[in-house]
């Protein structure tokens, strides 16, 4: 996902930003949910880290969360059991 997804899709991804780096607050992603470079700067300043790690840090991270919604939003298709092992039998089932 770039940048210009990210800030279409803020609100969505504040709980993923949070888990990701626990040390910004709300008050910081206020203040840099319109700016990729704010954004490196205050996780920078929060981590005590240099400008390239955040940078790297944030690089990485884009990529994991990859196209579409964030990992909190996707949906998980549930398949029963029995279509992922067709030998597995039902719970409890002792062969």
């Amino acid at each position: 996902m770039n940048w210009d997804q990210i800030e279409g899709k803020w609100s969505q991804i504040r709980g993923e930003i949070r888990q990701k780096w626990g040390k910004l607050t709300d008050n910081d992603l206020e203040i840099v949910a319109d700016s990729k470079d704010k954004f490196v700067g205050r996780i920078q300043d929060r981590y005590g880290i240099a400008k390239e790690e955040a940078q790297q840090q944030l690089d990485e991270w884009l990529k994991t969360i990859g196209p579409g919604e964030p990992r909190s939003r996707r949906r998980v298709k549930q398949i029963p059991v029995e279509q992922l092992n067709p030998e597995a039998g039902t719970v409890g089932d002792e062969r």
